[in-house]
């Protein structure tokens, strides 16, 4: 991987914004990994954007974290998922949205809201996400 060099800006408060920017969408991320439906690997990306503009610590520790640096890195090199990570994945959000939508929620616009949610990580991976070899 062609490994990216933080360049933080000058401005203080532009960077503690892209700070707070990336920390929600890391917090996001981590709550995907939980979540159907709510994809990981496009807030983490996000986050190293943000990271990238402001600290170079913070954007070092989400690139080598043990648990998220893999994601992003295989999205840098263009490796995608792999193929048993993909199917895992959809079939969660499958189940979990149809379920919510089913059995749980009974306002319709709600569940209209679950489906398009389910609908476009649904897509996003099948679509945009190439399968890691």
């Amino acid at each position: 991987m062609s490994q990216k060099s933080a360049k933080p800006g000058k401005n203080k408060l532009i960077r503690l914004l892209w700070i707070i920017l990336g920390s929600l969408f890391v917090t996001i991320g981590y709550i995907g990994i939980f979540v159907p439906g709510l994809p990981t690997t496009v807030f983490l990306i996000l986050a190293a954007g943000c990271y990238i503009r402001s600290s170079e610590k913070l954007y070092n520790w989400l690139i080598n974290n043990k648990h998220f640096g893999q994601l992003i890195k295989d999205y840098y090199d263009g490796k995608g998922m792999p193929l048993k990570s993909k199917v895992i994945a959809l079939s969660m959000m499958v189940i979990f949205c149809s379920f919510a939508i089913f059995f749980v929620v009974e306002i319709w616009w709600v569940d209209l809201i679950i489906f398009l949610a389910g609908l476009t990580g649904f897509l996003y991976i099948t679509l945009k996400i190439p399968t890691k070899k």
